[in-house]
C-alpha cells in the first residue's frame, strides 16, 4: 500500500502528456542534438541547442565533439521511443521529438533532460514544441552552478550585451538593461516581431516576436538575461521563458 501511494503521488513526467512516437535503435548520432534511428528517421532533439560541429558555413563551435560524444555515450545502439511535443517534423523531415531510452541496455534516460543536465548543450526552446521547457531550464541552471560540461568554455559564458558586435552570428546567451523601444528590422523581416527593444549601453537591439510578447511591456531599466539567435547586431526573442532575471551576484 505504501509503495501504491508513493507511485500514485510521485510527479508525472511532461513525456507523459507528449503524443508517442515510433521507437527504433539508434544507429548514428549526427551531432550533440541529432541523431539517426535504424528506421531511417533522422532526430532533432527538441528544447536543446549543442554546439555545432561546423561545415559549409563555419567553422566547428568549442564543445562540439565532446557534446556529441556524450549523446553517442547515451543512445548509441540502444533502443528509444520518441515523444512530440507538438510539431513533429521540420522542414528537412526530421522528428522533433523528445527522445527516452526504451530498453534495459542501461541506465533509463530521458535524452534532452540529460543532455542538459550534464553541460552537454543549452534550452532552446520554440513555442510549438516547448513542453518541458521550464524542466530544462531550472536544469541548465544547475549544471551552469556546476560549470558542467560546455559551462567550462570560456564561448559560453554568459557576457554583457556589450560585448556582441554586428559581425557575431549564432546562438548566445547575453545580460543587460532593457531601454526603450527601437526601430523594428526590415518589413520583410519582421512578420513576426511584436516590438523591437534597444539594451542600455549596448548596439545589440532584440526583436520580440508575439510568442514572447510579454517582454515589449518590461519597465525600461529592467536587468535581464536574454538567450537567442543573433545576426547582424539584432537578436530574436522567441520564448518567454528565453527572458529571466539574472541571478544576484
Amino acid at each position: 500500500m505504501a509503495l501504491f501511494l508513493l507511485a500514485a503521488c510521485a510527479p508525472r513526467s511532461p513525456l507523459d502528456a507528449m503524443q508517442p512516437g515510433e521507437r527504433g535503435r539508434v544507429v548514428r548520432v549526427i551531432d550533440g542534438d541529432a541523431l539517426v534511428l535504424d528506421t531511417g528517421q533522422s532526430v532533432r532533439l527538441v528544447g536543446v541547442e549543442a554546439p555545432s560541429p561546423g561545415g559549409r558555413y563555419g567553422d566547428a563551435e568549442p564543445h562540439a565533439e565532446a557534446s556529441a560524444r556524450m549523446l553517442e555515450d547515451l543512445v548509441m545502439g540502444r533502443e528509444v521511443r520518441l515523444f512530440y511535443p507538438g510539431l513533429t517534423r521540420d522542414r528537412y523531415d526530421r522528428a522533433l521529438a523528445h527522445v527516452k531510452t526504451a530498453d534495459g541496455a542501461g541506465p533509463a534516460y530521458w535524452v534532452n533532460l540529460e543532455l542538459v543536465r550534464r553541460g552537454g548543450v543549452r534550452v532552446r526552446l520554440y513555442p510549438d514544441t516547448d513542453a518541458g521547457g521550464e524542466i530544462l531550464m531550472k536544469a541548465e541552471r544547475e549544471a551552469r552552478a556546476k560549470r558542467l560540461g560546455l559551462w567550462q568554455e570560456r564561448a559560453y559564458a554568459i557576457g554583457p550585451a556589450t560585448d556582441v558586435g554586428a559581425a557575431f552570428r549564432g546562438f548566445t546567451i547575453v545580460e543587460g538593461v532593457f531601454g526603450a523601444t527601437a526601430s523594428p528590422p526590415p518589413a520583410d523581416e519582421a512578420d513576426d516581431i511584436r516590438c523591437t527593444r534597444q539594451m542600455q549601453g549596448a548596439s545589440l537591439l532584440i526583436d520580440i516576436a508575439f510568442s514572447a510578447r510579454s517582454a515589449c511591456d518590461m519597465p525600461s531599466g529592467t536587468p535581464v538575461r536574454l538567450r537567442g539567435w543573433t545576426s547582424d547586431g539584432r537578436m530574436e526573442l522567441v520564448h518567454p521563458l528565453h527572458v529571466e532575471t539574472p541571478e544576484p551576484g
